[in-house]
């Protein structure tokens, strides 16, 4: 494994600033979200946080090989292409399910919802609703993997790392039509 700092850097996304780490052998994306730097670090997994951090500003990129493919795919995304994130090269810790989860999260198009329930069942654990929910809520490398692309049943947002305004807009800018008709309600009462 290499030793080489982690690659860092912060771009403009529909949703808000999108801060990311990579690691640049080989360009995979292993922590991200639209949260400030340090909060993003926070979330860095051992061992990958022991080997540091090299902040690259956006305009520099084309100096970091690895770094430069992301940051085009999240301004691609940015400006329309809302499928520019499907290829990028991701990984984070978790289990079976928690991979298998993950990977169905990628396999829901841009513009398209899935519930909870249903995200289960493409993981292959029809009844583990609850475990789909928390792969959601354990995710490292939104949006990369799009767990704002996962509602409650009856179209209702649910939960988001980094909150449902930043769910709604990541939404709202994909097309997805139900975006429309969500809002937030309490517990219990229906769509």
């Amino acid at each position: 494994m290499s030793t080489a700092p982690l690659l860092v850097t912060t771009v403009p996304a529909p949703a808000g600033d999108l801060t990311f780490v990579l690691t640049p052998e080989d360009g995979v994306v292993r922590v991200a979200g639209f949260s400030p730097l340090a909060d993003v670090l926070e979330r860095v997994p051992e061992p990958l946080a022991a080997r540091g951090v090299e902040v690259v500003d956006p305009d520099d990129v084309a100096d970091h090989p690895a770094l430069e493919p992301v940051v085009r795919a999240v301004e691609r995304y940015a400006a329309g292409d809302v499928a520019a994130l499907d290829d990028v090269p991701v990984a984070q810790p978790g289990g079976p399910f928690f991979q298998r989860a993950w990977a169905a999260m990628r396999a829901i198009p841009a513009g398209s919802t899935a519930t909870y329930t249903e995200l289960a069942a493409a993981a292959g654990s029809p009844m583990a609703v609850r475990a789909a929910g928390s792969a959601c809520a354990r995710n490292l490398v939104a949006p990369f993997v799009p767990c704002h692309r996962v509602l409650r049943t009856g179209g209702l947002l649910g939960g988001y790392y980094f909150g449902l305004d930043v769910k709604r807009a990541l939404l709202t800018h994909e097309g997805a039509p139900e975006v429309e008709v969500l809002a937030d309600r309490p517990a219990g009462v229906p769509a």
